[in-house]
């Protein structure tokens, strides 16, 4: 167990530390960026878009081309997968494409598959990350991946930044029946490492990833700036609000 110091608050005797992975570990608008663009490609190619509706497939996707950003609504980023497809698929039927769920569903996969060879382009730690991760596995304290991404996604990004061995638990919004914000993913990985709610925390960049930590009735639920949420908004919901997790300090 590990005691912290999280926005000058004492947080003590902590046997897990649950992470987002996207905004949180990783860097948010680079990542899904490209891989809503990849995505976009694959779909204009299908159907012969231009470049303004395949930049408007990528906006109702959750990413703003204009502004290098991911809208704060989502829902990349935010959403489970088949919601960010759904998106693409209501804007295609309202340019007069129909039908065209196989076709996005399609794009999905197979920018998944090949995504696999081109982490170096999409995978940007945050900084300081990594540094608490072995950090925190150095003190025994065990760490989790809670995460809106497919689970094997997510063992990827983590293989290809050298942490795996140090993460006793990874779940994704494929391994549970309600994402987050229900607390259902937070159940799961103190089921599976064996660790107390009240000796737990959460940490992550978004409203649901907050609410999620309350819910589950962690001892800490820690908001990050390094994603899509405001400090004004995360305050409405947690004291404990930080601007990267490079911020949480062990204490000797």
């Amino acid at each position: 167990m590990v005691n912290l110091l999280i926005n000058n608050r004492d947080v003590d005797d902590i046997q897990l530390a649950i992470f987002d992975k996207d905004g949180t570990i990783i860097e948010l608008h680079h990542y899904w960026g490209q891989m809503v663009s990849l995505r976009a490609n694959y779909i204009a190619e299908q159907l012969g878009l231009t470049d303004v509706e395949k930049a408007a497939v990528m906006f109702a996707m959750g990413f703003d081309k204009t502004a290098k950003r991911l809208r704060s609504q989502g829902p990349v980023g935010l959403k489970p997968r088949e919601v960010v497809l759904m998106a693409a698929v209501e804007y295609l039927e309202s340019i007069d494409h129909y039908n065209t769920y196989n076709i996005c569903s399609d794009a999905f996969d197979y920018i998944d598959q090949i995504s696999s060879t081109l982490l170096s382009e999409l995978i940007k730690p945050i900084d300081g990350a990594l540094e608490l991760l072995y950090q925190l596995h150095e003190k025994g304290c065990k760490i989790a991946i809670a995460t809106t991404d497919r689970t094997e996604r997510a063992r990827l990004a983590m293989d290809y930044l050298g942490c795996s061995p140090l993460i006793n638990c990874i779940i994704g919004a494929d391994l549970v029946k309600m994402p987050k914000p229900h607390p259902e993913t937070i159940q799961k990985i103190l089921n599976e490492t064996g660790c107390d709610r009240t000796q737990t925390i959460m940490v992550g960049d978004a409203l649901t990833d907050v609410s999620m930590g309350i819910q589950a009735k962690c001892q800490a639920s820690v908001g990050v700036l390094t994603g899509l949420t405001s400090e004004k908004k995360l305050l409405e919901f947690t004291a404990y609000v930080i601007n990267s997790i490079s911020t949480i300090h062990i204490k000797e």
